[in-house]
């Protein structure tokens, strides 16, 4: 199991949150905002959790933050201010919406990034890819400062053109790994508390 001094934690909280019509990491589920579930799930993997954010609502976690570096570049923007501030090899990139990820699953993408020499680390269904569940090479920070020079600001095709790994997820962890992006998907998921 990784220690907490060779990984780091980054949750993007960015984000307009349009289809949500509000901040997505504080949507409440089972009595928790989504950010308390996630950083839950983190804390067995590695202690060392910052936000990325500039919404100082995030400050009631008490967890470093810190700002994107360039503002409205998406999680392109968001993984390469992570890199830029990171201190360790590797970092968890997690989205702010995935409140059923846990720990387990957590784990075992940390274990398998340690086991190929390889920029990215990924979840994947076998249909859609997770790159906001990833593991990051602080190496790959040159990359993302190219795209943002660049515009391109499309995360999955990106990673696609740089070494990385797709860990498939079992059918019964498939809905660990879902995004809640709207109220009708957050309606579902209080449905089936």
């Amino acid at each position: 199991m990784p220690n907490t001094h060779d990984i780091t934690a980054y949750v993007l909280c960015g984000g307009k949150s349009l289809r949500m019509q509000s901040e997505k990491g504080l949507v409440l589920w089972k009595g928790k905002p989504f950010i308390r579930w996630i950083i839950e799930a983190i804390i067995p993997i590695t202690s060392n959790i910052i936000l990325v954010t500039s919404n100082s609502d995030y400050s009631i976690l008490g967890l470093p933050m810190i700002e994107d570096i360039h503002v409205d570049k998406g999680p392109v923007g968001g993984i390469f201010t992570a890199l830029k501030h990171t201190k360790t090899k590797r970092n968890l990139i997690l989205s702010c919406d995935v409140p059923k990820i846990n720990s387990k699953l957590l784990r075992g993408l940390a274990e398998e990034s340690e086991k190929i020499d390889v920029l990215v680390n990924l979840l994947s269904d076998g249909k859609n890819d997770y790159p906001l569940i990833g593991i990051y090479k602080k190496e790959a920070i040159d990359i993302f400062a190219e795209a943002i020079a660049e515009d391109k600001l499309k995360l999955c095709p990106l990673v696609n053109t740089i070494s990385h790994q797709k860990i498939t997820v079992t059918f019964e962890q498939e809905s660990l790994i879902q995004n809640i992006n709207s109220k009708a998907e957050l309606l579902a998921l209080h449905l089936l508390e």
